[in-house]
């Protein structure tokens, strides 16, 4: 087996760990991501550190948490010169490659990959900047109810063109790479947009929950200052939901995670084919996750265990044993752990949030700790979040305090922020909080960042435009069958398995 391993990172977009039946009852049909998991490392209490999709990704990404790369919202750009888990492998000697979203914003759109094979879904500009300063104004971008209100079965849609292309360029790619054996172990991160809204899914996904029993939300409506204000940013007040149409929701929202496990199936599939599968580490992850009701609220933007709690798993069974880890991680994890995996020496060039995952892959022992921080919608100040053994504590200058013991108290029902038994491990979280965070002066950079970006966003949608989208390359003339190409050894080359030399 190599030293330095293929890896495979296999990430969904808005999958809940939740609603996942390899963490609790659930009626979603998984088999191939619930054989991951009996085959692999299990983490049963991961996180994303910033609940919206960009700022997750760029913790992922930077292994830094978004306080420190600026990445606060959806329409920040991750400047180019931050190093991301793919410049430190491709440093190391791996072929680097990324296919799907990554919600890249601003003129660099490969951040260390040298290869991206499809464009992003969302918009690479600032269009889509919050203005802290003008929250009563909802912007057209913002998430709305549409998608519960139009939840169901359907036959076509953007995601499910943007996915399906994602999956064929990825394991197209692995054959190219089995054929052309440069020589290099590979990295490719896949990344597709199911399940996250709308909920909607094909015809086929739909059925396969026929006749099956939807749970519906468990937890009741909070009135929390800031549940009120993700059900303002949402237009949640704008329209009636009903029942019926919850269920609908939550039933699409099963069927897409089905739409997605099927993708991820046929990757592994093609991983067999070519003869990659044992020396390949297959991480799979999500971004974050999706409340689907549970406390009157829907998507993401906080740090409630529907939104922020996500699934990993990591599946090499050649060489780490399957177990389930209790012990709290998250995505600013992952830079460091791809490091050790990689068996890199080089230290890191900025300082990492994270700490590497070896630890529990080896022989389940390593850190217990995550730190999250949100300044994406819904917010007007900085809120972060401290969720160590049982204990989780949710803190923004703005609300009230949320204390919660998860081990107790599973659906975070019983806010302990106030209770005279736990008055020093308040004092002793805010004292903390006082350390790490410097609420003043995040704010005023979260501030200036959005005003320089609408300015900027305006001033580059008048007059001509040089989008910043990513185009793939693509070079017809060296495809298939051309001219100056010798035919036999064109054919012989792309045959696998070569039947000649």
């Amino acid at each position: 087996m190599p030293s330095k391993p293929n890896i495979l990172i296999l990430m969904a977009d808005q999958m809940s760990a939740p609603f996942l039946p390899f963490y609790a009852e659930s009626p979603a049909q998984l088999p191939t991501l619930s054989r991951l998991a009996d085959e692999g490392v299990l983490f049963n209490a991961a996180y994303s550190n910033s609940p919206l999709c960009g700022p997750a990704r760029y913790t992922l990404q930077a292994g830094q948490l978004p306080s420190r790369t600026g990445a606060y919202d959806n329409a920040c750009e991750l400047t180019a010169m931050t190093p991301t888990m793919a410049h430190y492998l491709r440093l190391g000697g791996y072929r680097t490659v990324l296919a799907g979203k990554m919600h890249f914003v601003g003129p660099d759109q490969l951040h260390g990959f040298e290869e991206r094979l499809t464009t992003d879904i969302y918009p690479a500009d600032f269009g889509w900047t919050p203005d802290w300063t003008d929250f009563d104004h909802r912007p057209s971008w913002y998430h709305s109810m549409d998608s519960v209100l139009t939840a169901g079965p359907t036959r076509r849609t953007n995601q499910i063109d943007f996915d399906e292309e994602a999956v064929f360029a990825t394991r197209r790619k692995l054959y190219d790479i089995v054929r052309e054996d440069d020589g290099r172990p590979f990295f490719i991160t896949l990344s597709l947009t199911h399940p996250h809204d709308p909920y909607a899914c094909h015809e086929s996904h739909w059925q396969r929950y026929d006749g099956v029993e939807i749970p519906m939300p468990r937890v009741p409506d909070q009135s929390d200052p800031h549940a009120q204000r993700l059900r303002h940013v949402c237009g949640q007040h704008l329209d009636t939901i009903t029942d019926a149409q919850i269920r609908d929701a939550r039933r699409a929202y099963f069927g897409s995670m089905s739409f997605v496990d099927d993708q991820f199936a046929r990757v592994l599939e093609t991983l067999e084919e070519t003869g990659l599968r044992d020396d390949t580490i297959v991480i799979v992850c999500g971004d974050h996750g999706d409340m689907l009701g549970e406390r009157g609220l829907w998507y993401k933007m906080n740090f409630h265990e529907g939104a922020a709690r996500i699934p990993l798993i990591v599946h090499a069974p050649k060489r780490y044993a399957p177990r389930k880890i209790d012990a709290c991680v998250s995505l600013v994890d992952l830079v460091p752990t791809l490091i050790e995996l990689a068996g890199l020496t080089a230290e890191p060039a900025t300082p990492l949030d994270g700490t590497s995952l070896v630890p529990h892959l080896e022989n389940g022992s390593g850190h217990d700790e995550v730190i999250g921080e949100y300044m994406g919608e819904g917010v007007v100040a900085p809120m972060v979040m401290i969720r160590r053994g049982p204990w989780k504590f949710i803190h923004t200058p703005t609300d009230p305090d949320l204390l919660y013991n998860l081990a107790d108290d599973p659906d975070e029902l019983h806010n302990l922020a106030e209770s005279a038994d736990q008055s020093e491990r308040m004092a002793a979280l805010k004292a903390e909080v006082a350390v790490r965070w410097n609420f003043a002066e995040i704010t005023q950079a979260v501030l200036a960042s959005q005003s320089c970006r609408r300015l900027v966003g305006d001033a580059n949608a008048t007059g001509l435009r040089s989008p910043w989208d990513y185009q793939p390359r693509r070079d017809a003339t060296q495809e298939y069958v051309r001219p100056h190409m010798d035919l036999e050894d064109l054919e012989a080359k792309a045959r696998y398995p070569r039947v000649r030399s």
